[in-house]
Order: C-alpha cells, then sequence, then structure tokens
C-alpha cells in the first residue's frame, strides 16, 4: 500500500456512523476537483482522533463543506477502493439545508409565510409562488396581506 499525506476539501455525503472501535467514525466525502459535476467522486473516509469522531457523529450533517487532512491510502490491487484516514478537520461552511431546518412555514389562507428564527422580518408569498412582500414583524402580516388584497383585487 502506498501513503500520501492530503488535505482535501470535499462535502460530507451521508450521516457518518460509528467505526469499529470507541472514539472512531467513518464518512463518505463527496470531492469535487473540478466544476464539473461529472468528476465529483465519493472517498471513504475514516478516523481514529475522539475529537473528530464525536463532532461528526453528534454536529456535523450531510451538506457540510469540510476541509480534511491525513493520509491516502492507495491500494496497489485492481479495483480496490483508496481509504483516507483523517487526522484534522475543519469546517468550511454548513449545510445550505441547515438553515432550512430553522425556519417555519405557515399558511394565511391563500399566502405563505417565512418565520426565520435570526429575524423578525417575514418574507410573505402567495401560494403559488407570486412574491408579496417584507412584513417588518410577524403582526404586520395580515396587515401587508389586507393591502396585496385590495391592489390586486383578491388575485392570490
Amino acid at each position: 500500500m502506498d501513503t500520501k499525506p492530503l488535505t482535501v476539501d470535499g462535502f460530507l455525503d451521508t450521516v457518518p456512523i460509528p467505526g469499529t472501535s470507541p472514539g472512531t467514525a467513518r464518512f463518505e466525502l463527496i470531492v469535487s476537483p473540478t466544476d464539473n459535476i461529472a468528476d465529483d467522486a465519493a472517498w471513504s473516509c475514516s478516523t481514529g482522533d475522539p475529537r473528530i469522531a464525536h463532532e461528526l457523529l453528534n454536529v456535523l450533517q450531510p451538506g457540510d463543506q469540510l476541509r480534511v487532512t491525513g493520509v491516502l491510502l492507495q491500494s496497489s490491487g485492481p479495483g480496490a477502493l483508496a481509504r483516507f484516514t483523517v487526522d484534522a478537520l475543519e469546517v468550511l461552511a454548513p449545510a445550505p439545508a441547515r438553515a432550512l431546518q430553522e425556519m417555519v412555514l405557515d399558511r394565511y389562507g391563500d399566502y405563505v409565510v417565512i418565520f426565520g428564527a435570526d429575524t423578525d422580518t417575514v418574507p410573505v408569498f402567495t401560494a403559488l409562488g407570486q412574491w408579496v412582500g417584507w412584513a417588518t414583524s410577524p403582526d404586520a402580516i395580515t396587515t401587508l396581506i389586507d393591502i396585496h388584497e385590495r391592489v390586486h383585487g383578491g388575485d392570490a
């Protein structure tokens, strides 16, 4: 087996799983050497560092962008998969879906609103996706809808 020290950026592909020993974890990393999706490759990764394993198993989620450093083990046999043993991990960006988990969608008749955890302003759309506007607070939603109804004649 040939080993090479390496640092690579990629996206966590699936939910990490515990390794065969306590304090270890296994995961898949999608590595994109170019901007072409056809060049993406899934790397089988593992770590024996308990701190990294804890982060993988309890905090990180699929879609998180990571920078991992470790050793790439390449088998000399044909068709054998390369394995990457991770010694250091840095989160470059959380998964875009993480922000969606902190949002709440609600309906006001023919209107849809999105409540975000980090803001008081509320975007309002018709159920068909037409932009209505920003309500300055949750209390202003019905006023914004009433104005839209008057201006557009109830065409939600």
